[in-house]
């Protein structure tokens, strides 16, 4: 393949100068959220949207700053008190990690994320994200980082605002939720609005506004952490990596669904991770694949990565010569946009329809977004996930032991001669039939089922793995369980169908070695005609016994 192609060329063009346009203010806005000040944002989306493009593995991908990593960000600069040094240590650590991740070929696992846990955790990234600006909009600056401060700072805010920012604030949302579809197309509603609010800005003095932005190129950032600040860096870039990896992913998989295309999962990681560790060294703030970019770009012509790179140009030709007038920006014009982008990632779709699926599907999203809101980002992706798991483990066992069969009538035998067999054991031999494979949350309960199943009934059950591809732990225990209650009740064990890895898995864990007690065979037929057999010697002999003893 083409490293570069320039078969769409023309769309690229115009996907790419889009993109950058749209770009402009969000990355104003995300930078002066994250703490490290709006020109950090302009040179995140400038070296993680390039970079990102260049070495991706998503033709159509724009990246830069997103809400979510802000967010994660901004508590970071907090917590490590704005010093550059350790703050952007974290970002450089959390690129490598990227890196290490497609290396080591993660992608496809980090998508395996539940949407529930996704739809919660950036659901409650967009209310915090919301409430971090309230403040703002009114004028005034939330004191100290964090949800609850900025939740706290609202009343006094609302009870004592500056009137012209809170004027400005309403133009802007104003503005960017009702501007017209039609002029969308040549001017997007973000800019649009950042111009007016701007603008109205200047018949409206004392609005609090950006101030001087630094010109020219960045400095580079030497990173640097002490053994004291080396695990909040550490869990700091652990949590951007992660959170950059799924959103980026994400927003991948929206550009699939609209290109038609597939994207690469771990090369797209290995981009992400470069672009923010150049971003890192350079004093800017990380970012990740960002959908409402990418699908702005695909809209207007983008296809391949010449769309991505032509966006970083544009707004480093922004930084270079529009600087001075981008330090006119009020604070209260980037709030609303931002309050915009909040109301955007929250899921309403899926909150308008959440109560017609699974109910538990939409306690977890709620769980997720309030640990979201209320406690931090990586308890709340962890416990989503977990629960997650462990709620489809409990429905996969539930399914599982419904399915296997436990039968000693006609009720589920396959053929003629089966059905037969059966009959004349009468409900003395019974067929075990494991459907597929034997997950650890069906072996907690397998024991129990089978023993409750032949309880003073039968003399002989058999055990069919012929659809058992392969078996763990917890199973191999469940398994050795079955036969040693079903021996010590004087009843013989058959298997059929056990492939020979299943084999040496079970006798090797089988601590009793009781697995030789056990006849095998290679259909299930052989196993019942012997087991029937051996019914109607036993049945004989006793007969026979009455006979004398009478």
């Amino acid at each position: 393949m083409k490293f570069f192609d320039f078969s769409n060329f023309r769309g690229d063009v115009f996907g790419g100068l889009t993109a950058g346009i749209v770009a402009l203010p969000l990355a104003l806005a995300f930078g002066e959220a994250s703490g490290a000040g709006p020109i950090a944002g302009i040179w995140g989306a400038i070296f993680v949207g390039f970079f990102a493009s260049l070495f991706g593995g998503t033709g159509s991908n724009v990246s830069g700053p997103t809400g979510p990593m802000v967010v994660v960000f901004a508590g970071i600069f907090a917590t490590l008190s704005g010093n550059p040094a350790l703050v952007f240590a974290a970002v450089v650590l959390a690129g490598v990690l990227q890196v290490l991740l497609g290396v080591f070929k993660m992608g496809q696992y980090i998508r395996l994320v539940p949407y529930p846990v996704v739809s919660g955790f950036m659901s409650g990234i967009g209310c915090i994200i919301i409430a971090l600006q309230l403040s703002r909009l009114f004028g005034h600056e939330p004191d100290g980082g964090g949800t609850i401060p900025a939740l706290t700072a609202i009343p006094e805010a609302v009870m004592d605002p500056n009137v012209n920012a809170l004027i400005i604030g309403l133009l802007t949302l104003l503005v960017i939720f009702t501007w017209p579809k039609s002029l969308g197309k040549i001017i997007p509603p973000p800019l649009a609005a950042l111009v007016i609010g701007t603008v109205s800005s200047l018949f409206l003095a004392g609005a609090p506004i950006l101030g001087d932005i630094p010109t020219g190129f960045p400095s580079i950032v030497i990173p640097e952490f002490t053994a004291d600040t080396f695990a909040i860096v550490l869990e700091a870039a652990i949590l951007l990596a992660v959170l950059g990896a799924i959103d980026s992913l994400l927003t991948s998989l929206v550009a699939d669904n609209m290109t038609r295309t597939r994207h690469d999962s771990d090369k797209e990681l290995i981009g992400q991770g470069i672009g923010n560790t150049v971003a890192g060294l350079f004093g800017a703030i990380p970012g990740a694949g960002a959908t409402m970019r990418t699908v702005v770009n695909i809209r207007t012509g983008g296809q391949t990565k010449i769309s991505g790179m032509l966006h970083a140009f544009v707004l480093l030709l922004v930084v270079v010569s529009l600087s001075p007038l981008a330090s006119q920006i009020p604070h209260a014009v980037l709030a609303g946009i931002l309050i915009k982008v909040g109301y955007d990632i929250i899921d309403i779709g899926y909150l308008k329809r959440a109560h017609k699926g699974p109910r538990l599907d939409l306690i977890l999203m709620a769980l997720v977004l309030i640990l979201t809101v209320f406690v931090d980002l990586i308890t709340a992706v962890a416990a989503g996930v977990v629960l997650a798991a462990l709620a489809f483990v409990k429905q996969l066992a539930d399914e599982q032991l419904k399915q296997i069969g436990g039968t000693s009538d006609t009720a589920s035998s396959s053929s003629p001669e089966e059905l037969e067999l059966l009959a004349i054991a009468k409900g003395q031999v019974t067929v075990f039939d494991f459907g597929g494979p034997l997950s650890f949350g069906a072996a907690a309960d397998l024991g129990h089922q089978v023993r409750e199943r032949t309880k003073n009934k039968s003399s002989a059950i058999i055990l069919d793995f012929s659809k058992v591809p392969f078996i763990d732990v917890s199973a191999s225990r469940a398994v050795e369980t079955i036969i040693t209650d079903a021996t010590a009740a004087g009843k013989t064990v058959y298997e059929t169908g056990m492939s020979d890895s299943v084999r040496r898995i079970l006798i090797g864990l089988n601590e009793e070695d009781n697995f030789h007690v056990i006849t095998s065979y290679d259909t299930r037929l052989e196993a019942l005609r012997a087991a029937v057999n051996q019914y109607l010697v036993l049945q004989e002999a006793t007969e026979t016994q009455a006979g004398v003893a009478t």
